[in-house]
């Protein structure tokens, strides 16, 4: 894996952390959890744009909510029981069919 996809990885996987840790703010008024929250945007945005350097707007963009979005619901599923049913898993590897697409068809181009 080259440095930029380890970069966008790395991104993605900061990403669902704040987008779950927005559930742990309580509309941010909760102290740590919300500077915790915060610190993870400001990570994943940073990595984002390092990734962005090499890696096209669109794919990078895709990558990381797609990865971003997998990672909320899985966690959404196994933290605070939401729905599992064969729809919504069904949803969730559409995304990943889509996120491993782009980075096979539209990853090799510059930036």
């Amino acid at each position: 894996m080259s440095l930029p996809w380890l970069y966008l990885l790395l991104a993605g996987l900061a990403e669902i952390a704040w987008a779950v840790g927005l559930k742990y703010t309580d509309g941010f008024s909760r102290p740590l959890p919300t500077l915790a929250t915060v610190a993870g945007m400001a990570v994943s945005f940073w990595l984002l744009a390092l990734a962005m350097r090499e890696i096209p707007l669109g794919t990078a963009y895709a990558v990381w909510t797609g990865i971003g979005a997998v990672g909320t619901v899985i966690l959404g599923m196994v933290l605070f029981g939401e729905s599992r049913d064969l729809a919504r898993l069904a949803c969730i590897a559409l995304i990943l069919v889509g996120v491993v697409g782009l980075k096979w068809l539209g990853g090799a181009g510059q930036a």
